[in-house]
């Protein structure tokens, strides 16, 4: 039970996908134990039982989702939105109607503005045969406010190695390591958004971390910085911990006042979570399936628009495509610009 005082306003359960604020719109967590590859970057076990094309189930702990042959999500719309990608473990491969196309994965982001409008596919590789391809990932819809949401579609990556990270102690010499993937921590400024994003606008306060606490390790939360900022902490792996004295268990959302401080102290076990905040847009949302505009005639437009130009079109020899056997990341841009980070 939170008291008057209690930054704590609420303690949900987590289901699928996760619950968000204005002016975030959901956040997907999939978390799924592939097994070994079958040498065509698809699991060597049966697919019979599942619905391919549409596969949810979770059985054995993964899922195809809209994959045939390799896992993942196939050639699909957006308008009027931006995806950011979080993969903590496995891999990627990203196509789109930009022409760009990239392999990330192992704590690399990759940072969409769908604006006017963009198709991509996300699929997800098992390149390992003799071990099992286990696959980790937030990916969050970011809402845009109605100037931008037909801005230039966006592609850029934020690699691993160049994600700000701060390593904090407590008095015990317990660790929290923060990832700071949008809004500034302190010091730690973070890489810069999409141009057009509402998280590069200063007063959005715009905040995207990722948090792992040591077992026992005590933090203390900093307020945000702007009036008005929603914020809400996910506690989505770990047993238990103590926020603001109050004991939770894991897994949930906690919807927290924004401009206090809030002390966090884990339980017998690490923990981890994941911080989203922002001021709110305030306007007016219209969605259906993947797009997102302030009002439903947009969203006719919207589906006008992309029976009459796929968005670009799609350059691409099936809605598919992975790219190759090697694990080495790299992204490739519409201008041709490539990189590989790491030197790789």
């Amino acid at each position: 039970m939170t008291t008057p005082t209690s930054p704590i306003l609420a303690v949900r359960p987590l289901g699928f996908p996760w619950e968000t604020v204005d002016p975030f719109l959901f956040c997907a967590y999939h978390d799924d134990a592939y097994p070994r590859g079958n040498g065509r970057m698809g699991p060597a076990v049966s697919l019979a039982g599942r619905d391919i094309g549409q596969d949810f189930s979770r059985r054995d702990g993964w899922s195809m989702y809209h994959g045939e042959t390799v896992p993942g999500f196939p050639a699909h719309p957006h308008r009027g939105f931006e995806t950011v990608t979080i993969v903590r473990r496995g891999l990627i491969d990203h196509s789109d109607s930009l022409g760009a196309t990239a392999r990330f994965g192992g704590g690399d982001v990759q940072w969409v503005t769908a604006g006017r409008g963009i198709v991509h596919s996300e699929m997800f590789p098992l390149l390992h045969t003799g071990e099992d391809n286990p696959l980790e990932l937030f990916q969050v819809w970011l809402n845009l406010p109605k100037r931008s949401r037909m801005a230039e579609p966006h592609f850029t990556m934020l690699w691993n190695e160049q994600v700000p990270r701060r390593v904090l102690r407590d008095g015990e010499g317990r660790r929290t390591e923060v990832a700071v993937i949008a809004g500034r921590f302190g010091e730690v400024a973070p890489l810069a958004p999409p141009p057009d994003s509402w998280a590069a606008d200063p007063a959005a306060d715009v905040a995207i971390w990722t948090l792992r606490m040591e077992p026992g390790a005590a933090w203390t939360l900093p307020p945000a910085q702007g009036k008005g900022t929603r914020r809400t902490l996910y506690f989505f792996k770990g047993a238990d911990a103590t926020v603001d004295g109050e004991w939770v268990e894991s897994p949930v959302a906690i919807s927290l006042q924004a401009d206090a401080e809030v002390p966090l102290t884990t339980g017998d076990a690490t923990g981890e979570f994941l911080l989203l905040q922002g001021a709110p847009i305030g306007e007016p949302v219209a969605q259906y399936g993947p797009f997102v505009m302030n009002t439903q005639q947009e969203i006719q437009q919207a589906m006008q628009d992309y029976r009459r130009t796929r968005f670009g079109g799609w350059k691409f020899g099936d809605a598919a495509p992975v790219h190759g056997t090697q694990p080495a990341r790299f992204a490739r841009y519409p201008d041709g610009r490539e990189e590989r980070p790491g030197g790789g």
